[in-house]
């Protein structure tokens, strides 16, 4: 039985404002550092040794999983390894124009029902922006050229990313369906424990 462990990255200095970040390389906040503290002491007690961490291009991601390994002791082992890979397929979604903008002040300006299919609508894109299907393909396409076969080689693996590209993880792995994902909350600095066994990934 392999032990993949998801974790959006704890809350970012944009997540504190309501703003919409995307693709945006933001700081965690003194909040997000908490939450990613938190998060490292419980992993502790999982007793998990790992073999290998992923995580974005985007800083807030990275820091959480630094933090959490250092919490570990595994963060200097792992990093002098070579064993954090840090991909831009695993990047929040690109909200294009509507980055950097305040959420409730687009939904007063475009409609609440406009801002929400953005928001969560599987093929709406926003103004030069990615729908979830299109962050889907792309991790997706990581999923199967390098992250699944890194889960049959290794035990254990952490995963810190984005709300986005953890839903389309979720979706890639069939453990939510694309109907069901629309309603899953995914928030920051809180751990999602994936088992994959007989050939099938679930929930623990």
């Amino acid at each position: 039985m392999k032990n993949i462990l998801l974790i959006r990255h704890g809350q970012s200095e944009w997540n504190k404002l309501n703003l919409f970040t995307g693709f945006k390389n933001i700081e965690l906040s003194s909040q997000g550092v908490e939450e990613a503290n938190k998060a490292g002491q419980n992993f502790k007690e999982l007793q998990l040794k790992f073999d290998l961490v992923f995580t974005s291009e985007l800083k807030r991601a990275q820091d959480t999983a630094q933090i959490i390994l250092e919490n570990l002791s595994q963060w200097n082992e792992l990093n002098e390894k070579g064993k954090i890979i840090k991909n831009i397929n695993l990047n929040e979604r690109d909200y294009g124009d509507l980055t950097g903008l305040n959420k409730q002040e687009t939904a007063d300006k475009f409609g609440e029902e406009q801002v929400h299919k953005w928001r969560r609508g599987y093929s709406d894109q926003p103004p030069n922006g990615e729908s979830l299907e299109d962050v889907v393909t792309r991790v997706r396409s990581y999923f199967d050229e390098v992250i699944f076969k890194e889960i049959q080689n290794n035990d254990n693996i952490l995963i810190a990313a984005h709300g986005n590209s953890l839903r389309a993880l979720l979706i890639v792995m069939n453990i939510y369906s694309i109907d069901e994902i629309n309603s899953v909350e995914l928030s920051t600095g809180v751990p999602i424990h994936v088992l994959f066994d007989n050939n099938k990934f679930s929930i623990k």
